[in-house]
């Protein structure tokens, strides 16, 4: 069990307990499984409740660890509960992710995807960053770990409605799914998607990884950012481990929505791999065998087959082969939840501060960072200032290089954070409602206090502020009902002088029937750097091109574009790169050997057979041309076989005598000449293969040979027959 603070927050002190569901903790049986200490100098038991965990020391951190050892089956389900202690008086509990309830998993649903999705209450929209971590290496899988061609494909997914299911446990594989499974190919898949446009927000893409696992310092982690609103609050997405079967990874109508109408600010899941039931393979690199029928969705075990590179004897978990990150960074639109936003919440949607370590890859040179511009806002509205730098090189194309310009949100002289203040405040809250529907009103806003003094001091600074606002100047029959404006959209410069706008909307006509005179357009100017500290603005790389092959591999391209004017002086940026990408390999036909010359027929006189064979010398892969046959067998006839007891009989005493004659010879012949003596033949040795034709051999032996030159032929005998001729 990990107890983690968002950055930048800490906390000081904590407890960790494990209560039985509906119980106060108050009796010893109300506590559920049990701890073990892993860090003695972070953590320790509690001395007036032995059952929790608290700190050893009181001191700054943002992270600790214990083990938790869940209690027996039948116990049903358990609330873990955290309390955490910022500074003195600031403390939580019970709220948010400091309480999570886990519950016994019915073996009988085991592996079906069974949580009731709820309708979401949530207002305005959120945006999630979703980062993909693949551990599936040799070091961590190393069974059969296939070396050459392992790889994760493109991830496929979207935020959608709780009427569209991408994929999910118990459930069939659509045509896309099974392209992505079997070939890692999301291009159906996106179809499928798009296709269901009404119950779409975002469609989440990122790229391959070859291999399937490196370094962060080598390869940043793949990543997508996409949306979710009150409607389309479920993400799914998943990703084939290849090469495999198919074996996938992935979720399915993961909830961004919280029952308190608010949405997550994080979720960390790791994963394991699942089987698409299209495919009947048990290896990484088993040849494509199609299941018929197709079976449901079903998370891998270590039992399913003793040729699984996740089998395991003792039936133990999977390790897992992946971990994803999902990670809230912005709100837009007001909010409603229910439960107010306490400061992490907060903290989570302020932009990251600037790292102190430099993760730019060492095949990316650059220039140094140019000073910070203005910032963009004279006053304490939020604004953004901006950095740049050149890429002068680029080592390797296979690496992508991070942007060349930097943009950090800012505010006007004197609003800032860090000047003097002794107070970290977040930014301003957005503006409440107007308290009148018509004429003059007041509206107000908030902040929080993000950080206090070191000295423990209260803080002076206002965390509240209102101002006065008109719905509707004139509250007359000949006057119309306005909403408040709305935010001010982007600037329409990118440097120097431009123009924002606002836009408000007409909720309803004057009662005497007259035209609306309030404008629902606001615009005024807004400034952004000045254009002569930009020598280059750049568009945004667009999307790769497709792989230049259908598989094996190749190379694809991106580009951008050179917005800034040309006045502005020359662009030495890359304006197209290009990057060497894989796809499935290409199909290896079978390749055979030229046939052997047919044998002796296997009869000596009347009909028999004589056989050929021919060697496999390359097996088929990748879906290739399948072998042919590997033996013929043709009949052959020899002189017919002698009929009837009168014929057999004169042949046998023409045998007879015809061996007396040759004995004779060669008692003559060896009295005249030395004698060459043979030993009788060998056993038959074993067939050189099992199926497919085979040879055997056997042998005659020289038991004595004779000394006279006559006798030069005199050698040791071989004879070959063909053996398992039976196809494979």
């Amino acid at each position: 069990m990990t107890l983690s603070a968002a950055t930048p927050a800490y906390f000081r002190g904590f407890t960790l307990i494990a209560l039985k569901e509906g119980k106060e903790g108050d009796k010893e049986e109300d506590h559920a499984g049990t701890f073990q200490i892993i860090d003695e100098e972070e953590t320790q038991f509690m001395s007036n409740c032995p059952v929790a965990v608290t700190e050893s020391t009181p001191r700054r951190r943002t992270r600790i660890q214990v083990f938790w050892t869940a209690p027996p089956t039948g116990t049903g389900c358990v609330i873990l509960k955290a309390s955490i202690v910022q500074k003195r008086i600031i403390y939580f509990q019970d709220e948010g992710s400091l309480t999570k309830k886990i519950c016994e998993q019915d073996s009988a649903s085991e592996g079906v995807t069974d949580k009731p999705i709820l309708d979401c209450c949530a207002c305005g929209t959120a945006k999630y960053r979703l980062t993909f971590y693949g551990n599936w290496s040799e070091k961590t899988h190393p069974k059969d770990f296939p070396r050459r061609t392992n790889h994760w494909s493109a991830i496929i997914g979207s935020s959608h409605s709780k009427n569209y299911i991408l994929w999910e446990y118990g459930g069939y594989a659509s045509e896309g799914v099974k392209q992505v499974a079997e070939l890692g190919s999301p291009v159906k898949m996106e179809e499928e998607i798009r296709q269901q446009s009404d119950e779409v927000l975002t469609v989440i893409k990122a790229k391959a990884q070859w291999p399937a696992w490196q370094p962060l310092n080598v390869r940043a982690a793949p990543s997508a950012e996409f949306s979710v609103d009150r409607h389309r609050h479920l993400m799914s997405f998943l990703t084939m481990l290849g090469p495999s079967p198919d074996w996938n990874v992935g979720l399915s109508a993961e909830d961004l929505c919280t029952k308190d109408c608010g949405w997550v600010q994080k979720v960390v899941q790791d994963l394991i791999p699942w089987d698409a039931g299209t495919d009947s393979g048990v290896t990484y690199e088993s040849p494509n065998k199609p299941t018929v029928p197709q079976e449901k969705i079903r998370p891998l075990t270590s039992l399913d087959h003793p040729q699984s590179p996740f089998y395991d004897p003792e039936g133990g978990s999977i390790k897992l082969v992946a971990r994803v990150v999902i990670e809230r960074i912005a709100r837009k639109g007001e909010q409603c939840n229910i439960v107010p936003d306490n400061i992490d919440d907060i903290v989570a949607d302020l932009a990251p501060e600037e790292k102190e370590e430099d993760d730019t890859p060492e095949t990316c040179i650059y220039s140094n960072w140019s000073p910070w511009s203005a910032c963009s806002s004279s006053t304490c509205e939020k604004g953004k200032r901006m950095r740049q730098r050149m890429l002068k090189a680029q080592l390797d194309l296979s690496v992508p290089c991070p942007d060349t310009q930097d943009f950090q949100p800012c505010m006007g002289p004197g609003c800032s954070d860090e000047d003097g203040s002794t107070c970290m405040m977040s930014d301003w809250i957005t503006w409440s409602p107007c308290s009148v529907s018509c004429g003059m009103g007041t509206r107000s806003r908030e902040r929080y206090v993000k950080q206090f003094p070191e000295d423990g001091s209260m803080c002076k600074v206002p965390t509240e502020e209102t101002e006065k606002c008109v719905v509707n100047e004139e509250c007359s029959p000949s006057s119309c009902l306005v909403t408040e404006w709305g935010e001010w959209d982007e600037c329409s410069a990118s440097c120097g002088t431009g123009m924002k706008r606002r836009h408000r909307m007409i909720k309803m006509t004057p009662a005497d029937g007259s035209m609306c005179k309030a404008e629902t357009t606001e615009a005024e100017k807004c400034m952004m750097p000045e254009c002569h500290t930009i020598p280059c603005l750049l568009s945004p790389w667009s999307e790769w091109s497709d792989c230049s092959v259908t598989c094996g591999k190749g190379m694809r391209t991106r580009q951008r574009m050179l917005k800034s004017a040309a006045e502005l002086g020359d662009c030495n940026e890359e304006l197209e790169q290009a990057e060497k990408c894989m796809l499935p390999e290409c199909p290896i036909d079978c390749e055979l050997t030229e046939w052997s010359q047919w044998s002796e027929c296997n009869t000596s006189c009347g009909k028999g057979h004589m056989i050929r064979t021919r060697m496999i010398k390359i097996e088929p892969q990748f879906g290739g041309t399948a072998c042919p046959e590997t033996v013929q067998r043709t009949k052959c006839r020899v002189r017919k076989c002698l009929r009837g007891p009168g014929m057999e009989k004169r042949r046998w005493k023409e045998a007879r005598e015809k061996r007396r004659s040759e004995q004779a010879k060669k008692n003559i012949d060896s009295e005249q000449y030395p004698v060459c003596r043979l030993k009788p033949w060998t056993a038959w040795t074993e067939c050189s293969t099992l199926c497919g034709g085979g040879i055997q051999e056997r042998y005659m032996m020289v038991k004595k040979r004779s000394k006279s030159t006559q006798f030069t032929s005199c050698k040791d005998k071989k004879e070959l027959r063909a053996c398992n001729v039976h196809p494979c």
